[in-house]
């Protein structure tokens, strides 16, 4: 699928969505582009996924 064609949710990625405040609605997979694929990253005891393909960012 070419960028131009893929459809998001319209979720602002600038900002760190909690976990608490907005779980997942499919569990598992991206609220933006429904994409299962994550990065992870732990700084200061603060579990942090990442979307790889539309690098949405939540704080779990």
């Amino acid at each position: 699928m070419s960028e131009a064609n893929k459809k998001y949710n319209g979720y602002d990625t600038t900002i760190v969505y909690d976990y608490k405040e907005y779980p997942d609605t499919v569990s598992g997979r991206c609220d933006n582009c429904g994409n299962a694929h994550f990065k992870s990253s732990v700084k200061d005891t603060i579990f942090l996924r990442e979307c790889r393909e539309c690098s949405m960012k939540k704080s779990i």
